[in-house]
């Protein structure tokens, strides 16, 4: 029995066959549980021999008419199709690049019954920096949906352990850049990026260079990753 054979058995099983009627004529779960195989098979980067990196955030856009029929059944579909996922990902020797993620989204231009899928790979990012360091910062990166704070003196951006902020992407140094970070009396904040003399460099607002002073908005990318700089603004009132 395939792979997806089973997926639709525990799937049926555990909704009593609902699922399958209300999807009879429209999209089918084992349909978007082959695009989300084929996505990954079409979007790998090797890391070794034996290791391929696949995308770990997946978005499948339906007609609003098969949303409104799948959402009933989303969580189970959900934690199913990651279940899918991840046992098509052992057998074929890939790694996500974090945890997985799927999204159903409504796209106008589709027709029930039509469907598609975008996916990209999200580093892991792990900080040590606690939640009120985060909220009382005047500066921060933003990673992947995640917040860093940027705090005198520096921060180092890397993806071994000795970073202050680790990023699992096989393109980014263990020690890659590091943020620098003046904060003034008056509230302002100064800050710039430096490279550390990493293997494949950064880019700063699509430039390769190996320094450069920082703004809000401004985005450095390593690897296959983008830090987006955030400067918080000062309440005139307070």
């Amino acid at each position: 029995m395939s792979g997806l054979q089973k997926f639709e058995q525990r799937l049926e099983a555990m909704v009593s066959g609902a699922f399958a009627r209300a999807f009879r004529s429209a999209v089918q779960p084992v349909e978007i549980a082959a695009a989300l195989q084929r996505e990954c098979d079409n979007n790998t980067q090797i890391l070794s021999r034996q290791r391929r990196m696949v995308p770990n955030d997946f978005h499948v856009e339906l007609s609003q008419q098969d949303i409104d029929r799948l959402s009933p059944y989303d969580s189970a579909l959900n934690k199913e199709l990651t279940l899918q996922l991840q046992e098509h990902a052992d057998k074929q020797s890939y790694v996500f690049a974090g945890p997985v993620t799927i999204a159903f989204e409504t796209a106008d231009d589709l027709t029930i019954g039509r469907f598609r899928v975008r996916s990209q790979a999200h580093a892991a990012v792990i900080s040590n920096a606690t939640h009120t360091q985060v909220r009382r910062a005047r500066a921060y990166v933003e990673v992947n949906g995640t917040r860093h704070p940027l705090q005198p003196p520096s921060l180092v951006v890397g993806r071994g352990t000795e970073a202050d902020l680790r990023i699992n992407d096989p393109g980014v140094s263990r020690r890659h850049v590091e943020f620098t970070v003046d904060e003034s009396a008056d509230g302002g904040v100064a800050i710039a990026v430096h490279d550390l003399g990493s293997t494949n460099g950064m880019l700063v607002d699509g430039h390769r260079i190996t320094t450069a002073s920082l703004k809000d908005g401004s985005a450095v990318r390593v690897g296959r990753t983008t830090l987006t700089v955030r400067v918080v603004e000062e309440d005139a009132d307070v």
